[in-house]
């Protein structure tokens, strides 16, 4: 089923494509076929995905920014004429700290970048993707997204509103052929996670190496999971393969039944 070929000609939009996990869903699209369009705030991280994956095209947007988020999808359709598969990846880990603690600019500024943008790209991709005959929807929620998590109140609110997002929106959108699905990620191995795990252990005021130990042992596999992954559900939720798969919330956490 999964070949070099089995995305051939599907125009996919991924946001925050320029690094960790929308980078890596970026080469694996690419490379089964998939005409690719990233979006970054990134401008040079950007660059750097251009010159890597041939044939792709980039622009700097942010998803929380209405008017660049319309800019946005003018270019794409301008660039690809269309569309088939939105990956809604784009996110930030927030602020780490005991509820009371935190500030409104900073809640504000995790719900505007975590769910916000997906509903300002979902609103503007619907009308391209009622059009294709295989339209997607993948929203990138996170293991916050059906469990609690202690110290960081903003982003495990955001990834569980994705949820709810989806599943609404595959009830909306299927009777015009669109699936919606949610990726939910446990802890990926990469810089991203360990900056949490660093803000986490001062936080609890525990050293970085526990607070390491304690993520990976989050998992019954005893691992932390990679990028690809992510990039693996990815392709196989906007394949063929997955059909009449549409309003489920998919975890990729190695079986993390608890977060601290």
């Amino acid at each position: 089923m999964f070949d070099k070929t089995c995305m051939q000609g599907r125009k996919v939009l991924i946001t925050a494509g320029a690094s960790g996990l929308g980078l890596e869903m970026a080469r694996l699209f690419s490379s089964t076929g998939a005409q690719v369009f990233i979006c970054d705030v990134d401008e040079k991280a950007l660059e750097k995905a251009h010159a890597e994956i041939p044939g792709i095209w980039t622009m700097v947007a942010d998803v929380a920014d209405e008017a660049s988020v319309a800019r946005l999808f003018d270019q794409v359709t301008a660039q690809m004429g269309g569309l088939d598969v939105l990956i809604n990846n784009a996110g930030i880990a927030g602020p780490t700290g005991f509820v009371e603690t935190l500030s409104k600019k900073d809640w504000d500024r995790t719900l505007a970048v975590n769910i916000t943008g997906q509903f300002l790209c979902v609103r503007l991709a619907v009308p391209l993707l009622k059009a294709s005959a295989a339209g997607v929807i993948i929203n990138l929620s996170s293991a916050a997204g059906h469990l609690g998590f202690a110290g960081r109140a903003p982003y495990s609110a955001s990834k569980w509103a994705v949820v709810g997002f989806t599943k609404t929106l595959a009830i909306e959108l299927g009777k015009s052929g669109i699936r919606v699905n949610a990726i939910l990620p446990g802890a990926v191995d990469g810089d991203r996670i360990r900056a949490v795990i660093k803000a986490k252990a001062e936080t609890f005021g525990v050293p970085v190496d526990q607070m390491t130990s304690t993520y990976t042992n989050l998992a019954s596999l005893g691992r932390m999971v990679t990028a690809r992954d992510i990039a693996n559900m990815a392709l196989f939720v906007a394949s063929d393969a997955a059909v009449n798969i549409t309003g489920q919330a998919l975890a990729v956490d190695g079986h993390t039944q608890a977060l601290t």
